[in-house]
């Protein structure tokens, strides 16, 4: 399994968190900053299994 350093960006949009990768594109949303990069990271590794 490869290691790979991705860049993230979070913020506040209405009630929920936005957080976006910056290398994919691909981005997801919580309720809390931490809920948004476990979707994220959800989001990612299903991007990156194809």
């Amino acid at each position: 399994m490869h290691r790979i350093n991705l860049k993230n960006a979070v913020w506040k949009e209405g009630k929920h968190y936005v957080a976006w990768n910056l290398n994919t594109g691909v981005s997801s949303f919580g309720d809390t900053k931490k809920e948004a990069l476990i979707s994220l990271e959800e989001a990612l590794e299903l991007y990156l299994e194809e």
